[in-house]
């Protein structure tokens, strides 16, 4: 195998309590040549075939369980563009100037998103802003700070002291950021539509399918599935999400553990405005509403991923949930209906790694999403489908195994 297979989720997320639309695949059961071979079926897979929709090149995406079938049906599907490292914090690691342009571009990834999806007409997708708030790694006047220097490029933010915070959503915390224009979404059925969309071009999506070996060329790569079969292709693109890849660097990046619930639709009118509400912590609590009304928590992360002892945990993690829900919405109703854990990656930077994978001619790859998944899903998309186009994308550098020089 090229990925070592993992049980990225445990339990029923909230997203699969209703039957999906189909997505049209099919078994691999010849050898087949295309342009692009898509490894990966989930929500990064379907944003790159998306992508080159339009490109004239075939595009074959092939996955071991299905599509939509791994950890993109865990996702909590927070669509933000504030990425989990502070902008102010950030800028310590890589430098002002590419600190900002991070940042920046996680805002126009999340406002392409939207666009894309409005055009589909995907179901269940709402516009959200966003509350952050102060906790132990931004401060009441770490929080000022952050303000001040997301106002300085450009990215609309508002400052709650306590009073203002508790007056306004009721919220006792030392003080709050709130931003615009992020969005919620369900991860199944956006994967699904953009899967149906590509499909309907240039795309075939073969399944389930496990590679086994991958010959990388300069003249091109063939991968070899595990019944044998092979896929000969111009470029090669790993969008295997927490899987890693065995050929690729690992350096920097870290696979976690995360849990979420959702409770049963609340009979009381929820928070106001019903943004989507996170914390400047770690690990961090985050929340979210659905569109029946149910209130999706999430957190309590750790820094390991060993299966068995992250699925034994789930009805703790479960129950300390529940607490800090009761603690920070006061009258919600906290019934668990559904709960789950799963797998996620992180980076030192909390970027993600986005370009070709080093030795391996015609290959490419996305490492490393954190809190920011989807998002980072599109960038990768916007990315890679630049440079097989014969474009260039100008924030590629930020992205690439060569860590940005700090300005």
């Amino acid at each position: 195998m090229v990925t070592k297979s993992k049980d990225l989720r445990t339990g029923r997320s909230v997203w699969e309590q209703r039957r999906a639309a189909p997505v049209s695949h099919k078994p691999l059961n010849r050898d087949i040549e295309t342009d692009v071979l898509v490894i990966g079926a989930g929500i990064t897979g379907a944003m790159v075939a998306d992508a080159l929709r339009d490109s004239g090149l075939r595009i074959a995406v092939v996955d071991r369980r299905g599509p939509a079938k791994g950890s993109s049906t865990a996702s909590t599907a927070l669509v933000l563009y504030e990425i989990d490292v502070p902008l102010t914090k950030l800028a310590r690691k890589i430098g002002q100037r590419n600190a900002q342009r991070a940042w920046r571009r996680s805002r126009l990834a999340v406002d392409a998103i939207k666009a894309r999806l409005y055009e589909l007409k995907v179901p269940d997708i709402a516009a959200r802003d966003s509350l952050y708030l102060a906790g132990n790694i931004l401060d009441r006047d770490g929080l000022v700070r952050e303000h001040e220097a997301r106002q300085a490029v450009g990215l609309a933010s508002t400052f709650f002291e306590r009073s203002e915070l508790r007056a306004r959503f009721g919220i006792a915390r030392s003080a709050a950021l709130l931003s615009y224009g992020n969005l919620a979404i369900d991860p199944r059925k956006t994967t699904i539509a953009l899967f149906n969309a590509a499909t309907a071009r240039n795309a075939a999506i073969f399944c389930p399918v496990d590679i086994v070996n991958i010959a990388a060329k300069r003249s091109g790569v063939t991968a070899t599935a595990s019944n044998g079969r092979r896929i000969r292709c111009r470029h090669l693109v790993f969008a295997t999400g927490y899987e890693f890849p065995k050929h690729v660097p690992p350096k920097g990046h870290q696979i976690a553990s995360t849990w979420a619930i959702a409770t049963v639709p609340q009979k009381r009118r929820l928070w106001p405005e019903q943004c989507m509400i996170w914390e400047s912590s770690d690990p961090y609590l985050y929340l979210r509403t659905t569109p029946d009304g149910r209130i999706i928590c999430g957190g309590e992360d750790e820094e390991w991923s060993e299966e068995t002892t992250r699925d034994a945990l789930l009805p703790r993690k479960t129950a300390t949930l529940q607490r800090k829900l009761a603690k920070l919405i006061r009258g919600a109703d906290t019934t668990v209906e559904f709960a789950w854990t799963g797998s996620f990656g992180g980076s030192d930077t909390g970027l993600p790694t986005i370009g070709r994978i080093p030795r391996m001619p015609n290959c490419w790859v996305a490492l490393g999403y954190g809190g920011n998944g989807t998002t980072y899903s599109r960038i990768a998309a916007d990315v890679i489908s630049s440079a097989l186009t014969g474009r260039t994308d100008v924030d590629a550098d930020l992205y690439a195994f060569q860590t940005p020089h700090a300005d």
